[in-house]
């Protein structure tokens, strides 16, 4: 039986009412607090409140969805499947409208206190197209590739909102032909088109989650854009990886869809050779078939897949808890790079222009090796939903603002090395 909402939905809506992904929304003159997205509205939860028999309603009226987060799976469950009835059965309907606000006349907020932030570096056509632009006479993966999911530590604070500018970071950086380092603006400006994944339920320290209990821990997804700069990453990350160049900012989308929302998208993943180790094994398929649109000013320039990520974000909780290291309400760890087999499924600029030799052609007729000032990328996905619907995950969005020098003044980046 297919579910209807009474709330009007137009037909190709990212927000049926078989999402109903989780938002923190202001009007002009309130305070900003949780709703849910249902078409071209968001249904106020913190106005809807107990009369309506919604389950632990006083968390809605929080800044950020961290409180009703940690109240874990039940929990979610309990409100999802309310929040399902009030939007279908008509007989709620006088009770329940009076709260749908317009998306358009709201402002969207980070819908998290983020905690702690992990990116990870799943994507195995990533991995090897990296590995072929900068070790091409080498194997593309390094030997631990497919051993363990690879990742770093990255900086919860520079975790941002959707629409968020995002100011070319400054740092040192050495050209191949170069004596020494310079300091200046990023030259190589990227971003790697990522999905992530929302901690909701703690865990004890000392404790490992397995990838069996990914669903008990997180609470749901988002899309990503971690922004990168290739330069001074590339002079900086030996020996121990990525800081400046990856820690100036980290997009998300302002609506988090709950993992319930993506049953009928979860997939098995892609083979797996050699076996993984057992703390990495699951019969849960938490492969999930996300189709991500990379738009630069407007124009599509990449479709990654998702479904197509070697490691799952089961395995990835489970490597980043194994060591006993505990989960917070409002951990946040990222995938990493988005790309599948071919040329335009590429999830960052570095591999759709390759580092700069193959730029990539706009319809304007300019190209891109890497971003220019004043450029605006905007990552969309949608995956399949029950009843035949298609899963939105709205937009995030950012646009690329000059260097500012040491006084808060905007500079100028050089030309691309």
């Amino acid at each position: 039986m297919t579910t209807r909402s009474w709330v009007p939905v137009p037909e190709h809506s990212d927000f049926p009412v078989q999402n109903l992904p989780y938002g923190i929304f202001s009007r002009a003159g309130e305070p900003p607090r949780a709703g849910v997205a249902i078409g071209e509205h968001v249904l106020d939860l913190s106005r809807l409140g107990a009369d309506a028999g919604l389950p632990h309603a006083e968390d809605f009226a929080a800044p950020s969805l961290n409180p009703f987060m940690a109240r874990g799976r039940e929990a979610w469950r309990a409100v999802r499947a309310r929040l399902t009835e009030l939007l279908t059965d008509e007989a709620h309907r006088a009770a329940v409208e009076p709260h749908l606000v317009p998306r358009a006349e709201v402002s969207l907020h980070l819908p998290f206190e983020v905690a702690d932030y992990v990116d990870f570096y799943a994507s195995e056509h990533h991995a090897s197209n990296v590995g072929r632009v900068f070790r091409p006479t080498q194997p593309p993966l390094t030997p631990n590739w497919k051993h363990l999911p690879i990742g770093y530590h990255g900086r919860s604070g520079t975790v941002v909102v959707s629409g968020t500018p995002v100011v070319r970071p400054c740092g040192q950086r050495k050209a191949p032909d170069a004596e020494a380092p310079s300091f200046g603006p990023s030259v190589r400006l990227d971003i790697e088109a990522e999905v992530g994944f929302v901690v909701g339920t703690p865990s004890e320290l000392g404790r490992p989650v397995s990838a069996a209990d990914f669903a008990d821990h997180v609470f749901g997804v988002v899309l990503v854009n971690d922004w990168s700069a290739r330069d001074i990453q590339a002079w900086e990350y030996v020996p121990l990886g990525p800081f400046l160049g990856k820690s100036f900012a980290t997009s998300v989308s302002p609506w988090v869809v709950p993992l319930e929302a993506l049953e009928a998208a979860r997939v098995a993943p892609p083979a797996q050779d050699p076996e993984p180790l057992p703390y990495l094994r699951t019969d849960e398929p938490w492969g999930l078939d996300l189709a991500i649109e990379v738009a630069c000013n407007g124009e599509v320039v990449s479709r990654p897949p998702f479904r197509t990520m070697y490691w799952t974000a089961a395995q990835m909780l489970a490597h980043m808890t194994v060591n006993g290291a505990s989960l917070r309400t409002g951990d946040f760890y990222a995938s990493g790079t988005v790309s599948g087999p071919e040329p335009d499924q590429r999830g960052s600029f570095l591999e759709l222009g390759w580092n700069g030799t193959e730029p990539v052609k706009l319809a304007d007729g300019s190209t891109r090796a890497y971003l220019a000032d004043g450029d605006t990328v905007t990552l969309r996905a949608t995956a399949p939903g029950r009843d035949g619907v298609r899963i939105g995950f709205g937009e995030v969005s950012g646009t690329v603002e000059p260097a500012r020098d040491a006084a808060g003044s905007a500079g100028q980046a050089e030309q691309q090395q």
